[in-house]
This record gives structure tokens, sequence and C-alpha cells, in this order.
């Protein structure tokens, strides 16, 4: 399977992501960088994101999105790019609703 460059940006903005979030952190909820998507042009990227405890989920997104500038100087020091795309963050309810599914089908 061929790596894009794409691929290979969106992998390295959600490593990037992941570390800057483990330390900006407040550690009043679980934040866990899931996936990003890149617009075509990669001039913007939404962190997806989930939280634990749900009840958190409102404050840590707020959080989040308050933190997008500095996130986009943390990914202009760790990653190479000519242009750092514009990061906003979004709750990943894709995955919210697989780990609803894991629990039914375990019940």
């Amino acid at each position: 399977m061929k790596t894009t460059k794409a691929e290979k940006m969106r992998e390295a903005i959600r490593h990037a992501a992941a570390e800057f979030m483990a330390e900006a952190s407040n550690r009043t909820s679980l934040v866990t960088v899931t996936n990003v998507h890149l617009a075509k042009r990669g001039d913007s990227a939404t962190v997806l994101i989930t939280v634990f405890p749900d009840d958190k989920e409102k404050e840590a997104l707020e959080f989040a999105s308050r933190q997008g500038g500095a996130l986009r100087d943390f990914i202009s020091k760790r990653i190479s790019l000519q242009r750092v795309p514009y990061i906003s963050f979004a709750l990943d309810v894709g995955e919210k609703n697989r780990q609803k599914l894991d629990e039914l089908s375990n019940s």
C-alpha cells in the first residue's frame, strides 16, 4: 500500500497533537486524539478527540479549541511543513458509537 504525502502529514499532525494535548491538559479528563481530517489543499486540519469521562466533553472541547494557536506553534517546531494548517477540534462521534456497539455486543 502506497503512503501519500497527505497521509504522512495527517499522521504527523495526529502524533504532534496527541503529544501536545498530553502536555497541555489539566488532567481532569482523559483526552485522546483519535484522527485528523486534512483538507485537500492542506490549509486546514480537524483534530478528532475523545474524552473520558463523557460529562467533561464540552469543557475539554472548549479547552482544545482555545489551544489551537499554541498547537500550530507546537506543530511548526516539530514538523517541517511549508505551511502549518489552521487547526480546529471536534469530538470523534464515530469512535463513541463504536464503543457503544462494543458495549452492547458484550452484554
